[in-house]
């Protein structure tokens, strides 16, 4: 851990110095790595205003508070930090858990994938009855995968598909 304290127009009381330390180490314990600290205390008129910067690993962290009394302006900062930092590694949990779905948690992919799906009206048929050749010409002419129509000969539902291997298949009820 190492933190830089600078003070303009104000001196750094012991009291405000161990607080800082104390803030910074449970920081430090929540990231789980060493840190360095720039705190920065100014006084400007009646405000006591801190701005601290922790830098990690590839990135900083900012935050600055003014208030009527020094502590009050560090607590509030602090707070801040540490929120911060908790949402950024709730975020980075989250992003791996879904990664770790997708390769590993194939058992659960299916079921939520179910209940996603929902029926889409897809076109209409005639209900008058045609035969099997205009039926025929009629699927070949569409981009659809089934086509369903009535029989001419015998006025039963029958339904023409595309089966894997190109082929156009019929199936019809007993």
């Amino acid at each position: 851990m190492n933190i830089n304290f600078t003070a303009r127009h104000t001196t750094i009381t012991p009291e405000v110095e161990e607080y800082c330390k104390k803030r910074i180490e449970t920081i430090e314990k929540l990231l789980g790595y060493p840190i360095e600290v720039n705190i920065v205390l100014s006084l400007e008129k009646y405000r006591n205003k801190v701005e601290v910067k922790i830098k990690i690993k590839g990135a900083t962290i900012n935050a600055e508070e003014e208030t009527q009394d020094m502590l009050s302006s560090l607590s509030v900062v602090f707070d801040n930090l540490e929120r911060r930092i908790k949402k950024g590694k709730e975020k980075l949990r989250k992003r791996k858990r879904r990664k770790d779905d997708g390769i590993t948690g194939l058992s659960s992919t299916p079921e939520s994938q179910e209940l996603e799906k929902r029926v889409i009206r897809s076109g209409n048929f005639s209900l008058k009855p045609i035969l099997v050749d205009e039926a025929l010409m009629l699927f070949e002419s569409s981009k659809e995968d089934a086509f369903v129509f009535r029989k001419f000969s015998s006025e039963k539902w029958a339904v023409l598909y595309r089966r894997k291997d190109g082929n156009i298949g019929l199936i019809e009820p007993e």
